[in-house]
């Protein structure tokens, strides 16, 4: 997978459990998914994301360089 799908998928898997914990658990929760709203607007403008940093060193191809090896 590439860095922009794994980051895709990670951000919505923060947002969907942030969201049940926040209705089922504590409304505290709501703090989380705000905190992963504004990192991902922050990056829209700034198109510098921590966690595309992390998955990078983790391994994670950009879809450039996933298609120029096809």
């Amino acid at each position: 997978m590439t860095v922009e799908r794994l980051l895709r998928l990670i951000a919505g898997t923060f947002v969907l459990a942030s969201v049940l914990l926040g209705v089922y658990h504590s409304p505290n929760w709501f703090y989380f998914t705000g905190f992963v709203a504004l990192n991902l607007i922050q990056s829209a403008f700034t198109n510098w994301c921590p966690m595309m940093t992390f998955l990078r060193k983790m391994g994670a191809k950009d879809s450039e360089q996933v298609t120029r090896h096809v």
